[in-house]
């Protein structure tokens, strides 16, 4: 068998899915509150399937503990949020906050976002949040980083026109490589003028457990982009 005639593997954006072993609670909002605000496999997905209504769509790709998240829902609960997690510990957080809240406006996904996107269809969500996705700081493993043109192409068709997207990270060289492919990919338009845009937290933001930690490279930098006309 040559190169060119072995199986293409898939390009994963993250690690592995276990961590800690979950709490018996947990474990029991896992086997009943999942099944029934899990993002189904199939589409298409639309805003009434989901939460019997047409309210707006907004996106959280890769929620890790939840904090924002939980935090979003309870300050928006006109809003639908779909969170993508593929990380089982942090969709327990996410079950847990959501139960613990109340929450009706929440629906989650526990794999790669990339598997339900394009069952949304064109032009479903106002807003979208990838707020510290994991780094892959090693060169040879910079393939692996969500920010790539496939992914953006999958994400401009399912963003409204004048659609939000907010991006942030605390390692340098992936801060450079969103922002260049971002803008090499034409349909989004960033919006800094003064380096205080890219530097200073925005003032709705709910700071996530890992970025307290402060384990990157840099201080955070917060890139603000809207979906082009088209």
């Amino acid at each position: 068998m040559t190169q060119d005639d072995r199986p293409l593997r898939e390009i994963r954006t993250f690690g592995r899915r276990d961590g800690r072993p979950l709490s018996k609670k947990q474990k029991h909002l896992y086997q009943t509150l999942f099944p029934e605000i899990e993002v189904p496999k199939e589409g298409p997905l639309t805003s009434e399937g989901l939460f019997g209504d047409a309210r707006p769509l907004w996106l959280e790709i890769g929620f890790g503990g939840a904090e924002h998240l939980i935090r979003r829902g309870r300050l928006n609960p006109d809003v639908g949020l779909i969170g993508a997690e593929p990380f089982h510990d942090g969709v327990a957080k996410a079950l847990t906050g959501i139960a613990d809240n109340d929450l009706k406006n929440i629906r989650l996904h526990d794999d790669d976002v990339r598997l339900v996107l394009p069952n949304f269809g064109e032009a479903a969500f106002e807003r979208c949040f990838i707020l510290f996705p994991d780094p892959w700081p090693k060169r040879r493993q910079q393939k692996r980083r969500l920010i790539q043109p496939t992914f953006l192409d999958e994400l401009a068709y399912a963003l409204k026109p004048g659609a939000q997207v907010r991006f942030a990270t605390d390692v340098m060289s992936y801060a450079d490589e969103a922002l260049w492919r971002f803008l090499q990919h034409g349909a989004f338009e960033w919006h800094a003028e003064r380096a205080d845009d890219w530097r200073n937290q925005p003032e709705d933001h709910e700071p996530t457990r890992y970025q307290l930690k402060k384990l990157g490279d840099c201080e955070p930098v917060w890139l603000e982009f809207t979906r082009r006309e088209n």
